[in-house]
């Protein structure tokens, strides 16, 4: 759920944001000590593959999360901070270990997110309680935190000028690929594999496929030729105020679609269990999987479509997503249910792509990687807190009843950021006259 330019694909890449006076240099490229970088397949390969399982391991418990409330008896609300704790160790981990890649290097931040993710599927195979599922989404968002800056840092580090294009796509694919993989891996595994412990095996697997990742991470080059040693500083969030009014807007449109995302990703197995009387871990997984593989066209939507179309387009597009959402819900029905979360999907890309685009093209370099931050601090709040609401929301009414009163404010949210784009565009045109 991701730069100058882009890529666009999760928590801002350290090799793209500004170095502050006194910090170590963001890449093998810019210190004279560093490595030539190299364009070995077999490097990249095992970079994309440490990304793509750890990001995996963030959405295998999806499809899970109906056979956690059977076995462990909990409420609706529960299974929803389950997944809400898992955007604040994200976040936790973008303001405290942002640059830690850029300091000690790219391979031992890698390694670090692969034995987090490690930590958090052994926490998940084991767990017998609430405080086990909770201690390893914190994990699994520590390690998403560390993973998208690093992986995406040493992909371009190994990119020649003329491919730096081609290491961003390759980015997006790990990052939006796992998060996709991961849930439908998950709930094929559990749906179609005949076992006495489906809590189990989708975490035996990704262990296994994270072992292979670790095992492979030796071929990848140390790109940062001096590194400077590990501090602990806080990532400050500010935003500059000449790009406040347009940074606001993409804010507010690509949280909207991330607290959708939130939404699908929590619930959307108790939706077809209970409304829809479709108990297939498989299917919550596809639907969940849709949700992400469509964000990642999204953003790269994002990249040629016009600047003056963009916003309002995922604008549109969250409106559309959000009324198949509510039809589903009210009418008990799945497509309106696929084809809105491929909406959504495609909008929040749209919204996130263009948010980037406005920070990066508007932001001094040096202030660059704060206003990065703080947008990815909006989006992963968006991702988690409207979540919880849903929870209470269910708890006080029911499902259905909840479904389309979250729908109907996203929608709400979306028409607000476009009438805010209208008015700016007319009070630009108004004032186009006076400037010449």
């Amino acid at each position: 759920m991701t730069t100058t330019p882009p890529p666009r694909t999760g928590p801002a890449p350290e090799a793209a944001r500004p170095t502050p006076a006194g910090s170590p240099a963001p890449s093998g490229a810019s210190d004279p000590a560093a490595p030539s970088p190299r364009t070995d397949p077999l490097a990249r390969a095992a970079i994309a593959l440490a990304f793509w399982v750890t990001m995996a391991g963030t959405t295998v418990p999806t499809p899970l999360y109906p056979l956690y409330q059977h076995t462990f008896g909990f409420s609706p609300f529960t299974v929803t901070v389950i997944f809400a704790v898992y955007a604040l160790g994200v976040v936790a981990g973008l303001l405290t270990l942002g640059r830690l890649s850029d300091e000690i290097g790219r391979r031992p931040v890698l390694a670090g997110a692969l034995l987090l993710a490690a930590g958090a599927a052994g926490l998940f195979e084991a767990a017998d309680s609430l405080p086990w599922l909770l201690a390893a989404r914190v994990l699994s968002g520590l390690a998403a935190a560390l993973v998208t800056g690093a992986a995406t840092a040493a992909l371009l580090d190994l990119a020649p000028p003329e491919r730096r294009l081609r290491a961003q796509t390759v980015a997006l694919a790990a990052n939006m690929g796992g998060l996709a993989g991961g849930t439908l891996l998950s709930g094929l595994l559990t749906t179609w594999v005949d076992t006495d412990a489906p809590l189990r095996l989708p975490w035996t697997v990704t262990l296994a496929l994270t072992a292979v990742a670790l095992i492979a991470l030796p071929a990848v080059p140390e790109t940062v030729g001096s590194p400077a040693g590990f501090r602990l500083r806080f990532q400050r969030l500010r935003v500059p105020a000449d790009i406040r009014p347009a940074f606001l807007r993409a804010a507010l449109t690509g949280g909207s679609g991330f607290a959708v995302l939130g939404v699908l990703t929590s619930v959307s197995g108790l939706f077809l269990a209970t409304v829809l009387d479709m108990h297939s871990p498989a299917l919550t997984g596809l639907v969940v999987c849709l949700a992400f593989a469509t964000t990642a066209v999204g953003q790269l939507l994002a990249r040629v479509l016009p600047a003056p179309r963009a916003l309002p387009t995922a604008c549109a597009g969250l409106v559309l997503a959000s009324a198949l959402i509510a039809t589903a819900l009210l009418t008990s029905t799945l497509a309106p249910l696929l084809i809105g979360a491929c909406v959504n999907g495609l909008a929040t890309g749209t919204a996130v792509g263009t948010g980037l685009g406005a920070v990066n093209t508007g932001v001094a370099p040096q202030r660059r990687g704060e206003a990065i931050s703080t947008f990815f601090a909006v989006l992963y709040t968006m991702l988690s807190v409207p979540v919880v609401g849903v929870g209470i929301l269910i708890q006080a009414t029911d499902l259905r009843t909840a479904g389309v009163t979250f729908s109907a404010l996203v929608a709400a949210l979306a028409l607000v950021v476009a009438a805010g784009l209208l008015r700016h565009r007319a009070r630009a045109a108004a004032d186009a006259p006076r400037a010449s």
